[in-house]
């Protein structure tokens, strides 16, 4: 049988560019492991920052360093828009884009245009699954249990001062200190700040705008931090749940990426009934924005009430050394060899033809 060839797709035009390409060096890992080495060719593409598209050397050399070329070439607007000719390659794209872009439906988008199975979600689910507020108007429609929550946008934020100092009224009413301010639209905790007090929320409110034009301000919860895989298309499955530890005031991006920051306990300790309860919601939220492949659903454990709420969903995580969804596949018994094949293996299942009756 002949192999399949994959396009490993990184870097990409988002605050995500670095860690998109750890992810990826993991992944290429996994490809070329003995469990997938006479099943797929791998092509590295490299996103740039600026948005040309590199493969052949400078993409291998890329994903072999870890980070971003020292020194990208430039580009002119219609480069931009060219892909390479090793683009016709390729029989199935395992995207690996962070953030806007990448992950919120725009990529989604052009690779269900060209017509080659892509790993993860398709454009409904990734869109829904990037921006915070959507996802959180589905929950709230299917009945899923969440933080209390306000939407905000920037130009309430950059109003005049009376009008602004209404709005911080209006959330210091509805939702007590702490909060936390998010940008609607990024992901690995960029732009979120916590407020324990008015001039603190003035000042994340500030700093989320400079991210989104849409934010969203949630009430804070004394909580243990829970977290489960789900992989799979129509039937998904979901994995055993892990718990997040940290020191600092919130899983931020520092704590998120830097391995000392932050402790993952793999299966997290918690009674067998929540554990179920948790891994149930996750397939609930999965199947809820109608997503594929794979996600990471995140949750707070208020352990004193024994109280489940979910947080968000992640449509495609990190697979970094550090990402919690890789190893939660591992401690439910699918090492990341395995894991890629799965992934791949769902992302041509879903784009295969299908025949009326």
């Amino acid at each position: 049988m002949s192999k399949i060839t994959v396009g490993l797709l990184f870097g990409g035009r988002s605050g995500e560019h670095e860690v998109s390409i750890r992810s990826a060096q993991a992944i290429a890992g996994a490809l070329r492991s003995d469990y997938n080495l006479q099943s797929y060719n791998l092509l590295p593409f490299y996103i740039q920052k600026d948005g040309v598209w590199r493969d052949g050397r400078i993409a291998a050399d890329v994903l072999a360093a870890g980070r971003p070329s020292e020194s990208e070439l430039p580009v002119t607007r219609r480069q931009l828009w060219q892909l390479p000719a090793s683009a016709s390659q390729v029989d199935v794209w395992f995207p690996v884009l962070h953030g806007p872009n990448g992950e919120d439906g725009t990529l989604q988008g052009w690779l269900t245009l060209m017509q080659t199975p892509y790993v993860g979600s398709g454009v409904l689910g990734a869109a829904v699954g990037m921006d915070k507020l959507m996802m959180k108007t589905a929950f709230r429609q299917a009945g899923l249990p969440q933080v209390k929550y306000l939407a905000v946008s920037s130009a309430q934020v950059r109003s005049p001062a009376r009008t602004f100092g209404r709005l911080c009224d209006q959330i210091e009413a509805n939702l007590a200190y702490p909060c936390f301010v998010k940008p609607a639209n990024l992901g690995s905790s960029i732009g979120i700040s916590k407020a324990r007090d008015r001039r603190q929320l003035q000042t994340a409110l500030h700093n989320a705008a400079s991210y989104d034009r849409r934010l969203i301000v949630e009430a804070g919860v004394e909580a243990r931090e829970v977290e489960c895989a789900v992989l799979g298309n129509d039937h998904p499955r979901a994995s055993v749940v892990g718990e997040v530890s940290h020191a600092s005031d919130f899983y931020d991006y520092e704590t998120k990426y830097a391995a000392a920051q932050a402790a993952l306990s793999i299966p997290a300790s918690l009674p067998a009934a929540i554990a179920a309860e948790i891994q149930e919601l996750a397939l609930r939220a999965f199947q809820t924005i109608d997503a594929t492949g794979l996600a990471r659903v995140d949750f707070f454990y208020l352990e004193k009430t024994g109280t489940v709420l979910l947080n968000e969903i992640n449509t495609l995580p990190g697979f970094t050394a550090t990402s919690m969804y890789p190893r939660l596949w591992a401690a439910t018994g699918v090492p990341f060899p395995k894991l890629a094949h799965a992934l791949i293996q769902l992302a041509l299942e879903r784009h295969a033809p299908t025949t009326g009756t």
